[in-house]
């Protein structure tokens, strides 16, 4: 230890003890002002014996740059990571540097720390002590977070420090925390003793009054010439005003060397990375002596003793000064784009283009980075600072764009009202926030319509107005709308990119275009040109539509996890429903109800209630499938009151899939033939319809059960003549399925065979398997009954473990039905009592109640009464069924 700090024991004792707590590895000390943040880290450090010990400072200049503070804390670790896995290292690199085509975010980037602290740890333990956490950038603090919950079991410690009355990134952080209170009376008394003995009674009270337990008050009031005990000033402004005095006596000169590394970030105290441009004091020998600054122990050169002496230099300067001294840093930073845009943008006080193209420029490495945040800001500014209106406008429409894609729709909207004077971008980027909080679609479709068809020269902008077409026509469903979509498509034929022609494709007329689109999305993604990520949501709901998705699983879910936290929330939303849909269609569906709840989560947090009616459409779907029918029929309910007012034609689509599945379930296929057939009418599929061909089985099953079979046959003919079967593994499946349910006696064995026999049914477990069912079903009535129960045998298994119930139950009646007892079966008869067992044993032989009551020597009637109470048990109604129940030959 360093030295008892007085008044503190029990928060010393609490910090030390972090370091052997492997099980919560990190604690965030929380406090205001001048409270003793930085001593206790400092008592932290001189404690942890046997470990590596790495300090990070946030500093307020850099608040705005996307990755400072982890540069701070990670740079000394990297020389000895050489075993560091390589996509890792590239994606901390990646953070570092801006690598082009690679957009680390969050989750990606807090794994790769995490591998990187753990790798560093295993020589020896590892401390790091990050003190001023409130200042550090965004997505700095929010790769800390995801480190620091994640480290238990590990050779690391994490220590931050925040001011309680700033806030923070870190808050909500989920981190443990320890809440640093004002010093009692005694304690301050003995401090402000310790500093300055002989004081009189009135100034030494009038001192503690004013400190009111706050130590860093507590040393530096007793060397003020006053103590400023006039007015309701807050202390920090009162030690401020301290500071204040002591610079006033300093040259001019000095001043500005303090104020140049104020602004820039300097004199933290922490290593910098090797060769970084950073602002380094000279001829600052007064501050020194007036106590504003103080030797670094590690490097010697002066450091700030305290933030609020940094503050205070800032404070203290007059905006000419403060705006000189950014020009200063500005030419000092002249290689870093993002360091000189940010000091130019502080110089500059009239419109620049200079000052705003490099602030464009910054905003773009930003993004690359992962610090969208930080882009929206650095966009905005650019616009404040153009000259031309045109600049302007598509700076404030970058700037919304980026927002939208980042889940900040509020940002986004009051962005695009901004330019609405301006140009198209305004209606672009209200229509996208109409869109997905709203769900507004009507309306918005005539609006961008009108726009696109009005002609936009800037290839970007109407790239992103007929991608937000697209993605309206896709939720109206209208086959109106998309007449007009695919009207204006056409007109700029070449000119659309490869990823916005492909989605035209596969969200309208899929059975029209979707032929080779699976072939396209895989030469998109395999091209040299690396895919943003709202380009990989655009793909992957194309390859969902056309049954391709497993294709693409690992993409999809490394693009979730690498954009989920800070970088294009939006196409993150869409992603999650691909990753759900994924995993209802593998049968995966404990994991779908997981990610469905994570993406009601969050498009609730964002506002996005379009989405989140999507989410709960497919809930309600895999309800309906599980037989879950009235929380199925909640969630149809609440979809389509949300989406039938607005003509949202995908969720009512949705709403009415439900329904038929949900009825399916139980049986009632009057009901299900009524939903599917309102998707679309049987033997034919509805242009623009997505759900008209997904409920191909749907309505081809409804439709025989229900005796339309005519009806049925024509539906399957449609699926094979339409060429479904080229389209997609999955929609080979059902249109086999769907030929074999409808074919007649002498080919349906044939085509049963076929369709189970299919490829795609490893990937389609619950299709399958309802395929299974059925062609079980049709051997029993053929009296194939060892072929009849080794298909159900297979159906029943895959629906248990699905979680099918309904559909199990189905199964195994079926099973009972074709002569095979079934586990439930067997242990309803062994609850048999011994006499049951023997009058249901002689009663499947097809002994009447008479000769059974002979050879027991009971009456009829008592036979008959122990009958009635063996059918229920057996689940049978009949003594036709007891030799299937009892499993006899």
């Amino acid at each position: 230890m360093r030295g008892q700090l007085v008044g503190r024991d029990e928060e010393v004792s609490r910090l030390v003890a972090l370091l052997g707590d492997a099980a919560s590895p990190a604690l965030l000390l929380r406090g205001e002002t001048g409270l003793g943040k930085t001593a206790l880290l400092d008592e932290l450090a001189a404690a942890a014996d046997g470990f590596r010990v790495v300090r990070c400072a946030g500093a307020e200049a850099e608040r705005d740059l996307a990755f400072a503070g982890l540069h701070q804390l990670l740079f000394p670790l990297l020389p000895g990571a050489a075993g560091l896995d390589p996509g890792h290292r590239a994606a901390i690199e990646a953070a570092f540097t801006g690598t082009a085509g690679a957009t680390p975010q969050v989750m990606a980037l807090g794994i790769a720390v995490l591998d990187l602290l753990t790798l560093v740890s295993a020589g020896a333990p590892l401390l790091l002590v990050v003190d001023d956490g409130q200042w550090l950038d965004v997505p700095s603090a929010q790769v800390l977070a995801f480190t620091a919950r994640r480290l238990g079991g590990t050779a690391v410690r994490v220590a931050v420090a925040v001011r309680a009355e700033v806030p923070s990134a870190l808050d909500g952080a989920g981190l443990r925390e320890l809440l640093l209170e004002p010093l009692d009376e005694p304690s301050a008394a003995r401090l402000l003793d310790l500093q300055r003995a002989g004081l009189s009674p009135y100034r030494r009270n009038l001192i503690l009054r004013t400190a009111a337990g706050n130590p860093l008050a507590l040393i530096e009031l007793p060397r003020a010439e006053e103590v400023l005990d006039t007015g309701a000033i807050a202390l920090p402004r009162r030690l401020e005003r301290v500071y204040g005095a002591r610079l006033r006596g300093l040259a001019a000169g000095e001043r500005g060397e303090l104020l140049r590394a104020a602004l820039d970030g300097a004199g933290a105290g922490v290593a910098r990375r090797a060769g970084a441009v950073r602002y380094r004091m000279g001829g600052v020998g007064g501050a020194v002596e007036a106590g504003l600054l103080a030797p670094d122990p590690a490097t010697g050169e002066p450091v700030f003793r305290h933030p609020l002496v940094r503050s205070a230099v800032v404070q203290a300067a007059t905006p000419n000064e403060r705006r000189a001294a950014h020009a200063d840093l500005a030419m000092l930073h002249r290689d870093s784009p993002e360091r000189r845009a940010v000091h130019l943008a502080a110089a500059t006080v009239d419109p620049d283009d200079g000052v705003a193209a490099a602030l464009e420029e910054a905003a773009v490495s930003a993004t690359r980075r992962g610090g969208a945040a930080t882009a929206v800001t650095w966009l905005t500014r650019a616009a404040e600072l153009s000259r031309r209106s045109a600049d302007r406008s598509r700076r404030l429409a970058d700037a919304a764009f980026v927002a939208g894609q980042a889940g900040l729709l509020d940002v986004a909207q009051d962005l695009a009202e901004d330019a609405a004077a301006d140009g198209p971008a305004a209606v672009i980027n209200a229509g996208f926030v109409a869109l997905y909080r709203d769900g507004e679609v009507a309306a918005n479709h005539r609006r961008i319509s009108a726009l696109v068809e009005s002609g936009i020269d800037d290839d970007q902008l109407r790239e992103r107005a007929l991608t937000l077409l697209l993605a309206i026509s896709r939720f109206a469903a209208d086959p109106v709308r998309w007449a007009r979509t695919d009207a204006l498509f056409d007109r700029y034929g070449d000119r659309v990119g490869p990823s916005t022609a492909i989605a035209r494709d596969a969200w309208g007329d899929l059975v029209g275009r979707g032929h080779g689109v699976p072939e396209r999305i895989a030469e998109v993604l395999a091209g040299p040109a690396p895919v943003a990520p709202w380009d990989v949501m655009r793909l992957a709901v194309s390859a969902f539509y056309l049954g391709a998705l497993g294709d693409h699983r690992a993409l999809l879910r490394r693009t979730v996890e690498r954009e989920a936290e800070s970088g294009a929330v939006t196409s993150v939303m869409t992603l999650l429903q691909m990753v759900m849909q994924d995993q209802i269609g593998t049968g995966a569906w404990a994991e779908a109800e997981q990610t469905g709840r994570r993406g009601l989560d969050l498009t609730g947090e964002h506002g996005y209630a379009l989405f989140a009616h999507s989410f709960r459409a497919f809930l309600g779907l895999l309800a309906a499938y599980r037989g879950d029918l009235d929380r199925a029929r909640e969630l149809q309910a609440a979809v389509d009151a949300w989406g039938r007012p607005r003509s949202v034609g995908f969720l009512t689509e949705y709403a009415e899939a439900i329904g038929a599945a949900a009825a399916l379930s139980e049986g009632d296929y009057e009901t299900a033939y009524a939903y599917a057939a309102g998707i679309t009418a049987p033997g034919g599929f509805a242009r623009y319809s997505q759900q008209a061909v997904r409920t191909l089985l749907d309505l081809v099953e409804a439709a025989v059960h229900t005796g339309r079979h005519e009806a049925a046959r024509a539906h399957a003919e449609a699926a094979r003549d339409a060429g479904l079967p080229a389209l997609s593994p999955r929609l080979a499946l059902l249109t086999a399925g769907a030929l074999a349910i409808t074919a007649g006696q002498d080919e349906a064995g044939a085509l049963y065979a076929a369709a189970v026999a299919h490829p795609a049914g490893a990937a389609f477990p619950f299709e399958l398997a309802r395929i299974r069912l059925a062609y079980g079903a049709w051997l029993r009535r053929a009296r194939e009954l060892t072929l009849a129960r080794q298909a159900l045998t297979e159906a029943a298994g895959a629906f248990d473990r699905l979680g099918a119930a309904t559909w199990a139950e189905r199964a195994r009646t079926e099973l009972r039905a074709a002569g095979r007892p079934t586990r439930a079966d067997r242990d309803a008869v062994a609850a048999l009592t011994a006499q049951e067992r023997q009058i249901a044993e002689l009663a499947a032989t097809g002994l009447s109640n008479r000769e059974i009551g002979a050879r027991l020597f009971l009456s009829p009637r008592t036979v008959g009464a122990h009958l009635y109470k063996v059918f229920p048990k057996l689940g049978i109604t009949s003594r036709a069924s007891l030799r299937d129940a009892l499993g006899t030959d």
